[in-house]
C-alpha cells in the first residue's frame, strides 16, 4: 500500500515532542502492513482486556496520536506507539498516522525505553530492564535518568533491585499477583528458596505489603538466631532488627547490621557506582 500525505492537524506539535520540526515534511498515512515493530522494544507484556478497549475506542475515534517510527529499506520500524499498532490491527484500520523520525537504530531504542518510562506504560519488570540498559548500555547516569523520566535516583535504584529475584518471582510482578512493595519485602530474605516462599504466601493469603515486611522481618530474625539469646540479648536483638529496618527504609538499599560481642559492622549494599553516591549524599546529608 502506497504511503501518502495529509496536512497537518492543529496541535500536533503540541501532541509530539519535537513534531513541529516534522511539520514542514507534513504527516504520513502508511498501511498498518508497512510497518513492523521495534524488536528491542521495552514493552514485551500487553493487558489484553486493555489492548481490547483501545481498539474499541479506535474503531470509534480512530487514532488521534500518530506513531512514531524510522524509514527502513522496506517500511518503517516503529519507535513508539506499539500498543497503538496492535490495538488498530485489531480494530481493522488498513492505514494509520505516522510521524517519521531520522534516528539510528540505538537512538531509536534509547527514545522508546525513555518514551515508555515517562508514560508509565510499563510494568515493574519492563521499568527495571528500561532503566539498567539505559544505565548501562547508553551510559546514562542515573542523575540524568531521574530528570529526563521524572522519577527520583532512590525509585530508580530500587526498581533496578526487582531483577535480582528469581525468574518464578518477576513472573508474579509481570502478572500483577504482587505489587513492587511486595517484592521489595521479599528481597530483604538472601535465601532464595525463603524468598520464593514468602512470595507463595503473599498471593495465597493476599497478604498486604506491610504483613509481607512483618513476616519477612520475622523470617531474618529466626535465621540469624545462633542460641536462644537471654532476655537482654532478646532486647538488643531487637532494637538492632528495627534499627536496621530504619536505615534500609532510609537509605533505599539492602542494610545489615552485624554485631560481634560489643563491636560490630554495618553493610549497605549498592548496586551501581550512580547509587553509592546517592547513599553517600543521603549519609552526609548533602
Amino acid at each position: 500500500m502506497a504511503t501518502k500525505r495529509m496536512a497537518l492537524g492543529k496541535g500536533l506539535g503540541a501532541l509530539l515532542p519535537g513534531a513541529a520540526a516534522e511539520e514542514s515534511r507534513g504527516l504520513l498515512i502508511c498501511g498498518i502492513d508497512e510497518i513492523v515493530p521495534n524488536r528491542t522494544q521495552p514493552r514485551k507484556h500487553f493487558d489484553e482486556s486493555k489492548l481490547q478497549e483501545l481498539a474499541e475506542s479506535i474503531k470509534e475515534k480512530g487514532i488521534l496520536e500518530p506513531l512514531i517510527v524510522r524509514r527502513l529499506d522496506q517500511g518503517y520500524e516503529l519507535i513508539v506507539g506499539e500498543r497503538r499498532w496492535r490495538a488498530a490491527q485489531r480494530a481493522g484500520l488498513k492505514e494509520v498516522p505516522v510521524l517519521v523520525k531520522k534516528v539510528e537504530g540505538s537512538d531509536a531504542l534509547e527514545i522508546s525505553l525513555i518514551e515508555n518510562l515517562q508514560r508509565d506504560d510499563l510494568n515493574p519488570i519492563e521499568e527495571a530492564e528500561a532503566f539498567k540498559r539505559l544505565v548501562e548500555e547508553f551510559h546514562i547516569s542515573q542523575a540524568d535518568l531521574s530528570t529526563r523520566v521524572g522519577k527520583d535516583r532512590t525509585t530508580i535504584a530500587n526498581a533496578i533491585r526487582l531483577l535480582k529475584l528469581p525468574p518464578e518471582i518477576k513472573d508474579q510482578i509481570i502478572q500483577n499477583r504482587i505489587t513492587s512493595g511486595h517484592a521489595r519485602a521479599i528481597l530483604s530474605l538472601e535465601n532464595k528458596e525463603k524468598q520464593k516462599e514468602l512470595c507463595n504466601l503473599i498471593v495465597k493469603k493476599g497478604l498486604s505489603v506491610r504483613e509481607a515486611e512483618a513476616m519477612a522481618k520475622r523470617w531474618s530474625e529466626r535465621l540469624i538466631k545462633k542460641a536462644p539469646p537471654d532476655r537482654k540479648s532478646g532486647e538488643l536483638e531487637s532494637q538492632l532488627s528495627s534499627l536496621q529496618d530504619s536505615l534500609r527504609r532510609h537509605l533505599g538499599t539492602k542494610v545489615r547490621i552485624v554485631k560481634d560481642g560489643k563491636r560490630g559492622k554495618i553493610e549497605v549494599e549498592y548496586y551501581s557506582l550512580e547509587d553509592l553516591e546517592r547513599i553517600v549524599e543521603i549519609i552526609l546529608g548533602k
